[in-house]
């Protein structure tokens, strides 16, 4: 028992501090993701500790790095729970002319649940809809939304990369752009509210770093930060949204935060873990939709599954200038912007 806790401790602690090597490489990344699992699993494992480990300085030793380690992950997960701050606040208006609901879902492309997206999607009745993982059966499906959703840009494909984007708000200069690799699309396109104030969308869904699709971050993070870099420089406000294939709390996310200026709607609010919908313990926040500082609040919610290993997640978002000063915006250094800009010039696979 006492090697058997000994071992599970140094493996928690190892995977806590494995993500603070900055190399692409998968096994290095994957270990961002589960920070509420390693935070559960330590403290179970320092209770344990401290009733079976027999006390000598190998003990002293293993509860010290346990503690440590613990109070290393409260820090992280601290910002993605209720007592965090927020970094965008609670819109004080009801919805009106200047709001955007947004849904966004990741079908998976084998699921056959669609009647099941179709009742969500007139429950949340959003404005805009993204799905993606969707081929041509998906797009097919999703027909009967048409009337109801005129404006669309759609891109299905098999290589569960397809995107379907709906909307009942107009459109202007819509584009389906390869950021990256040639079979993995995203979108960018104008939206405009019901007030005429336009607003710029990207949507994405690039490759998660793992050994079955690509070994390496180093395409998710080029296009992640690329669109970043793209969201900073546009002079309209913006909306990213998308499976991000990252948590919320990942270095890179961070480093997309700081670059574009964008605002997470979960900080200060709760994880909102999205995936995944089929195991309770091995749950993340995947899918995302960041803002412009001139935006208020006003619902985040993670929908019922829908035969998806994701949830789908739908935003209700308010567009207010005077609420840029009371929004918390993250600021990029020298340092960021010089990381930032190396990832995006990173030698990728075609």
């Amino acid at each position: 028992m006492q090697q058997v806790l000994f071992y599970l401790s140094i493996t928690v602690v190892l995977f806590t501090l494995i993500p603070l090597i900055r190399h692409d490489f998968w096994i290095f990344r994957v270990f961002e993701y589960p920070r509420l699992q390693k935070l559960v699993l330590n403290l179970v494992l320092l209770v344990l500790n401290l009733v079976y480990f027999p006390t000598d300085t190998l003990k002293h030793i293993v509860l010290i790095l346990l503690i440590l380690n613990l109070l290393y992950l409260v820090y992280q997960v601290f910002p993605f729970t209720i007592f965090g701050k927020k970094q965008i606040i609670t819109a004080k208006a009801p919805a009106d002319d200047r709001n955007i609901s947004l849904l966004i879902a990741n079908v998976y492309q084998d699921n056959r649940q669609s009647e099941s997206y179709l009742k969500l999607i007139k429950k949340c009745n959003p404005d805009v809809v993204l799905m993606v993982e969707t081929n041509q059966w998906w797009e097919q499906q999703m027909d009967v939304i048409a009337a109801e959703y005129p404006h669309q840009l759609k891109v299905p494909l098999e290589n569960t990369y397809g995107m379907i984007f709906y909307s009942r708000l107009a459109l202007r200069n819509g584009s389906i752009n390869y950021l990256v690799k040639e079979d993995i699309p995203s979108i960018e396109v104008d939206v405009q509210l019901k007030n005429g104030q336009w607003v710029k969308l990207y949507c994405l869904h690039p490759e998660p770093p793992v050994p079955q699709e690509n070994p390496r971050s180093t395409e998710r993070d080029k296009e992640i930060l690329m669109v970043g870099k793209s969201a900073k420089e546009c002079k309209l406000p913006v909306i990213v949204m998308g499976d991000l294939n990252d948590v919320a709390w990942s270095y890179t996310t961070e480093l997309f935060g700081k670059i574009s200026g964008l605002l997470d709607p979960r900080r200060g609010r709760g994880f909102f873990n999205s995936f995944n919908a089929k195991y309770f313990f091995l749950r993340f926040p995947l899918d995302h939709i960041f803002c412009s500082a001139d935006f208020a609040l006003s619902g985040i919610k993670r929908m019922e599954s829908c035969g998806s290993d994701h949830f789908p997640m739908c935003v209700n978002l308010q567009f207010n200038p005077k609420v840029e000063q009371l929004n918390e915006q993250p600021v990029a250094d020298e340092a960021d912007l010089e990381l930032a800009q190396e990832k995006i010039e990173a030698e990728t696979e075609n």
